[in-house]
């Protein structure tokens, strides 16, 4: 898997990621969520919560090989679960995991 945080630091910086778990299941409830990401330590019990919201709405969420931590390092505050509000972010990490 390819290392998104540079993308997903571009993607907070742009105001473009929604970041923890109540706030990114109301992105996808109001179908403002194009791409769900989860990190790989993030909570079983939570992802499934998660799934389940994502499954409804149709909206893809994907696990990636960054953890919490990573991911704090990248965008300045450790998440589990974030929400990119953006087509072209969404492809281009879509994209990038896909390589």
């Amino acid at each position: 898997m390819a290392d998104i945080t540079g993308t997903l630091s571009m993607c907070r910086r742009a105001a473009k990621l929604i970041c923890g778990a109540d706030e990114v299941k109301s992105a996808c409830q109001r179908k403002t969520a194009f791409l769900v990401l989860t990190a790989s330590d993030f909570s079983e019990k939570s992802k499934k919560e998660i799934s389940r919201v994502c499954r409804r709405e149709k909206i893809p969420l994907l696990t990636i090989a960054e953890t919490m931590d990573d991911i704090g390092g990248a965008i300045g505050k450790r998440f589990g679960v974030m929400a990119v509000t953006d087509k072209g972010f969404a492809g281009a990490i879509t994209k990038k995991l896909n390589q």
